[in-house]
């Protein structure tokens, strides 16, 4: 089964901005969102609440997602940046 990544407004505004000073790593965090859609809860993503909504690090990034089982679907909700 394979999931459709949806993106909030929110998190592609945030990706944008950081688009800006950090291409490589943006590009790194978009193919393990991508990953996403064949693995939603891989090796290292942890709960955030609940089995559904989770959290992985990509790097200096950090992606949280909403798996939606009935829709087939992952939100990814927020990205933020450390450091």
């Amino acid at each position: 089964m394979t999931y459709e990544i949806i993106w909030d407004p929110a998190a592609v505004d945030a990706a944008t901005r950081f688009l800006k000073d950090d291409a490589d790593g943006l590009r790194l965090l978009m193919d393990a969102v991508d990953l996403l859609a064949a693995q939603p809860r891989p090796t290292g993503s942890a709960e955030y609440g609940s089995p559904d909504l989770r959290r992985i690090h990509v790097g200096r990034y950090r992606v949280l997602y909403e798996i939606t089982e009935a829709t087939i679907t992952i939100v990814v909700i927020h990205i933020g940046r450390l450091g």
